[in-house]
């Protein structure tokens, strides 16, 4: 009996010390994750102004943080990186989620500007940032991904799109940015073959002013 009784206690003590491992555990990775917000926050009020060479503004950012959060993506791919605005938008988001950023950016001074600030956001860790044609890496990449932004060559984005959809996870979202004007090269061919596709679902959200296409794959056919 008494060796039942130390077994039992020994087990309690053993859980008890795992409980209080766990919740330990959780309060650090909300300190880390505080911080992480207020670092990447004064980062983008800082430089609030300071997005240009083919940066999205703020308010698409938000809409491609509010897309990651709300769908729970994990695995995001950028077409077009510039500088670094949009991916900071997304990192953050993905650094809740658990997920990564693969982002591509063809020119070498805009990448390593990129690598500056993403440095400087406390977001590298989450970001795996490319220098290199995108015509040539987006069809090579392996994937899956379950998020897309495309915002590089416009006359290209449809076969930005050909490429990544095979790679596409059914409840993955495709977007795209400056599709408010058909009179853009390249828009209208790559609007009306994304309406086309019967297995994709497309709104756009105007709420941009340069448009911003979301595109919900429903299923692999």
């Amino acid at each position: 009996m008494k060796m039942i009784n130390s077994v039992t206690v020994t087990t309690l003590v053993i859980a008890f010390c795992n409980v209080g491992l766990f919740y330990s555990s959780m309060a650090q990775n909300l300190r880390e994750n505080r911080q992480l917000d207020e670092r990447v926050r004064r980062f983008l009020d800082s430089n609030r102004y300071q997005w240009y060479d083919m940066n999205v503004p703020e308010s698409d950012g938000k809409i491609l943080y509010d897309l990651i959060i709300k769908n729970n993506y994990t695995n995001a791919l950028e077409i077009g990186t510039s500088t670094g605005h949009s991916a900071i938008w997304m990192a953050w988001a993905l650094s809740k989620t658990g997920g990564r950023l693969i982002t591509i950016e063809i020119n070498e001074r805009r990448h390593k500007e990129t690598i500056a600030n993403f440095q400087e956001a406390g977001l590298s860790d989450i970001i795996d940032a490319r220098l290199a044609d995108a015509h040539d890496l987006v069809p090579k990449l392996e994937g899956p991904f379950d998020f897309v932004f495309c915002d590089a060559d416009k006359d290209w984005y449809k076969n930005y799109l050909k490429a990544v959809l095979p790679k596409l996870q059914v409840g993955g979202c495709f977007t795209a940015h400056n599709v408010a004007s058909r009179r853009i090269r390249g828009i209208r061919e790559f609007l009306d073959y994304l309406y086309a596709l019967p297995n994709m679902e497309t709104t756009i959200d105007r709420s941009s002013y340069s448009g911003v296409s979301i595109s919900y794959k429903k299923s692999n056919d």
